[in-house]
């Protein structure tokens, strides 16, 4: 079998291009979020198979990359199923790892603890535009804090950065798995079946609410609790008028403070924000990692046509770990949408200084090279960036793919066979 040159379906090379506005978002990242004091912290990419197929993590848990048990320990031949010949498997997100490292660091780091996380996730999915195998996540979390105060800044923080991004009148939707909850039994649908009823849900957006009333009365559900459900969503505004409606109707299947809680989330991020957004109640809003126990939020954008950012409340994943609850919110950007946009925009990184390219003639004499280089040394010593380069044979279109690249005819300087022997 002869070597491939492709990459491994779902995955992709990235080119210079590309790679030069991943890097400068990842910066804008990390400045962004350190200004809010978030830390940035590390997880192994590898995580143990018991702890990635612990049914947190909803879908996810069936496309996991595993890894096969090594040496005496892979034993083929008496294994019965995939379950006995994997230990381990690549991380699906950073959220479960952040809980296990919180949880094996808890007396190290400060309480509340506001994490920053950048990584490479991998999940078997179907590959399509904007979403891949491997993807890079950029994750923040305040972990400690059972207060609004943590859905605030988490917004504001990952707002504050699209804005820096240039993106603008976006929408932030709000809801609560506690409101979701609320509503279905209020409705008449019985608890042990609402992870359905919410699957169902979640389609919402892309077949409408005829199309999940048509789908709830497949799984037979009665028709009066269908439509006393669907009634809900339709007469629930969008503000926080809506809430205190909600709040209302539901009454004591809503436990205490949770819709006060949003109301406060909404208020809060509209009398702070400093970017060119939108929040609102969406009612309708699920999320699917089964990990979320109260608020859950999300960032949709027209152009791209989904959500580009999302998170929540997941208050009891890390005490699965340590046997105490602890309170943890977080959001995630989707980087490899962003930066899909952000390349179908055409977008520039802003100028970061000058630049200039040395192109020497083939043949140049060696000491007049050693002068060539002492001059580029000595500008990257003033700050600027200087790429010393041999001219090729079609110096014209060498020009223009440097053209291309950002050089202005200036920043382009030849060093001819005859300037050298000069």
């Amino acid at each position: 079998m002869g070597l491939t040159k492709k990459p491994v379906t779902g995955m992709k090379d990235i080119l210079p291009e590309e790679m030069i506005i991943r890097d400068y978002v990842t910066g804008l990242v990390k400045e962004t979020y350190r200004s809010f004091g978030f830390k940035p912290i590390e997880t192994p990419c590898v995580e143990h198979i018991e702890n990635l197929c612990s049914k947190q993590g909803g879908e996810n848990e069936k496309l996991i990359f595993k890894v096969m048990k090594r040496g005496d320990k892979l034993d083929i031949g008496n294994a019965k199923d995939e379950n006995d010949l994997a230990d381990s498997g690549l991380r699906y997100d950073l959220t479960l790892p952040l809980s296990r490292y919180y949880a094996n660091h808890a007396n190290e780091l400060p309480s509340p603890f506001k994490a920053l996380q950048i990584g490479s996730v991998w999940r078997a999915d179907r590959p399509q535009k904007g979403r891949f195998r491997q993807f890079v996540q950029c994750d923040i979390d305040i972990l400690g804090d059972a207060s609004y105060l943590a859905e605030i800044e988490l917004i504001l923080a990952t707002t504050t950065l699209l804005s820096r991004l240039d993106f603008r009148d976006f929408t932030v939707r709000l809801n609560d798995r506690r409101i979701l909850k609320a509503m279905a039994l209020y409705a008449g649908f019985p608890e042990e079946r609402l992870d359905g009823v919410f699957i169902t849900l979640d389609k919402m957006d892309k077949i409408g609410a005829e199309g999940v009333k048509e789908c709830l009365l497949e799984d037979g559900y009665p028709v009066e609790s269908v439509d006393k459900y669907l009634d809900l969503f339709e007469t629930t505004g969008s503000g926080i008028e809506g809430i205190a409606s909600l709040k209302s109707t539901l009454g004591d299947f809503l436990p205490d403070d949770t819709a006060d809680n949003l109301e406060t989330i909404i208020a809060g991020v509209d009398s702070t924000k400093t970017a060119s957004f939108k929040i609102v109640f969406d009612p309708s809003l699920v999320r699917g990692m089964s990990y979320y126990t109260g608020t859950i939020f999300e960032i949709s954008m027209d152009e791209f046509g989904s959500s580009v950012a999302g998170g929540g409340r997941y208050d009891e994943m890390i005490g699965k770990f340590t046997g105490q609850k602890t309170p943890a919110c977080g959001f995630s950007i989707g980087f490899e949408r962003i930066i899909t946009i952000l390349m179908d925009r055409g977008f520039k990184i802003p100028d970061d200084g000058r630049k200039m390219v040395f192109l020497i003639e083939k043949g140049a004499a060696k000491d007049r090279i050693c002068e060539i280089m002492k001059e580029a040394a000595a500008l990257r010593e003033q700050g600027i960036k200087v790429t010393v380069s041999q001219m090729n044979k079609n110096k014209k279109f060498q020009k223009e793919q440097l053209i291309k690249e950002g050089y202005s005819p200036e920043e382009i300087r030849d060093f001819y066979n005859t300037e050298l022997k000069n």
